[in-house]
């Protein structure tokens, strides 16, 4: 019997039946879609937060306190700038004494050190960063929780990545002047006034009660799952510590290397730095350097994981799949234990019957992959958990090969049974 022989009968054999075939592609196209599905929420999760870490750049680096941290000064200038006038400008004065005796958090000189250092040779800039929490801004009877509120100088907006929309970005005299000025994220400012963010430029919000003129609207950087990254308010970290955040420990500081390939030499130097000022050594550090690409690494690694183990669920169900393939081929084979007989007593081989219903199998599991494919492939479309599905091509072709390969896996016991029937028992069986 040639191959179209074969299809033929296998065809019929299929649709002799078609509520039973549809209920057994049922499990294999359930398989196959869920893994699909379930590969791309993995990869598109994946994708958003190197989207995210990724928008801060390669070669930007985050020093945050690893301990202690009470209130005080910063850094023993009241005013929170810098000596000499400029922004980081003068020299560093700090006493023998002053840096023995220091608590454990991030000041304004912390920061003045590493930007004014001559040994910070592959440092770009250098931002301190305060943060304000719990702020509501205020305009014209709308009002918003911010989500973010950060006060930093200018040289932050370079080291963010982050790009003025309307208007203009705060300047570095509006830092040493503590003038009260703003610049608002997309969403902030959507809230506030619509759609037409740029009619917010120019005036004043209220944040908690404080006035601040807004100097412009900083362009969208979108969202990685629940977290809008446009649910923020940048200002002077002057201004923000005389209304909102009061004159305590900076809550980290942003350095940004030359260049990706200097972001190893700019963190040892900056915890050279900070290891003289804090007075202590690479065993008992007060604080941590992080890089946006080390973060990167170990998301990325976290997510590869995730991604695995989601698709390991999935392909449990493809498993469970194909064990029903297999169970209803083998009630196929004692249904037709009689015809098999007959098959066998007019001359079919066993090469015959076994891939008769080899083919039987492996068309249950094709027309589940088929309809699993498409099933998927429309499922990822949809966000889902909060997340963008981003389809891996691999997981497709994986998922309908392997849908396949249940197919004839699960099929060849079935076949071989039915084809190790002796006629004469076959002919009697009813």
């Amino acid at each position: 019997m040639n191959v179209r022989e074969t299809g033929r009968f296998a065809w019929q054999g299929v649709t002799a039946n078609k509520t039973r075939s549809a209920l057994t592609t049922l499990g294999i196209l359930i398989g196959v879609a869920a893994v699909i599905i379930l590969v791309a929420v993995g990869t598109g999760s994946s994708k958003a937060v190197q989207d995210s870490i990724g928008a801060l750049g390669s070669n930007t680096l985050t020093v945050t306190a690893s301990s202690g941290g009470g209130g005080g000064t910063a850094g023993g200038f009241p005013g929170g700038g810098f000596p000499g006038g400029g922004l980081f400008g003068g020299d560093t004065t700090t006493s023998e004494n002053a840096t023995s005796t220091r608590a454990a958090e991030l000041t304004m000189d912390d920061a003045e050190a590493i930007a004014t250092s001559d040994e910070a040779d592959h440092v770009l800039g250098v931002a301190p960063v305060v943060s304000a929490t719990s702020v509501t801004a205020t305009y014209d009877g709308a009002s918003h929780d911010v989500g973010t509120f950060t006060g930093t100088t200018a040289a932050y907006l370079l080291i963010d990545n982050s790009e003025v929309r309307h208007g203009n970005a705060f300047t570095d005299d509006d830092y040493t002047a503590h003038r009260r000025v703003a610049l608002l994220g997309q969403t902030v400012a959507e809230e506030l006034v619509g759609d037409d963010v740029g009619t917010i430029v120019g005036q004043t919000v209220s944040f908690n009660g404080f006035q601040f003129e807004v100097v412009g609207v900083l362009a969208e950087k979108g969202s990685t799952g629940p977290m809008d990254s446009d649910d923020r308010v940048i200002a002077p970290a002057t201004a923000v510590q005389d209304t909102l955040s009061g004159y305590g420990a900076l809550s980290s500081i942003s350095v940004k290397a030359t260049s990706a390939d200097d972001v190893t030499a700019a963190q040892s130097e900056v915890q050279a730095i900070l290891d003289v000022r804090h007075d202590v050594s690479s065993a008992d550090r007060d604080y941590s350097v992080t890089s946006a690409s080390s973060i990167l690494e170990a998301a990325t690694s976290s997510n590869q994981t995730f991604t695995v183990l989601l698709g390991a669920v999935a392909a449990i169900s493809l498993l469970v799949g194909g064990i029903g393939v297999m169970n209803i081929m083998l009630v196929t084979v004692t249904e037709r234990t009689r015809e098999i007989g007959i098959r066998k007593a007019i001359g079919a081989s066993r090469a015959d019957i076994i891939g008769q219903f080899l083919a039987e199998a492996v068309l249950l599991s094709l027309f589940g992959g088929v309809v699993g494919v498409a099933a998927g492939l429309i499922g990822s479309q949809f966000t889902i958990v909060g997340v963008e599905p981003v389809v891996a091509p691999y997981s497709v072709f994986l998922a309908f090969g392997v849908a396949i390969l249940i197919g004839l896996f699960f099929g060849l016991y079935p076949a071989n049974r039915a084809a190790s029937l002796r006629p004469i028992e076959a002919l009697r069986y009813e």
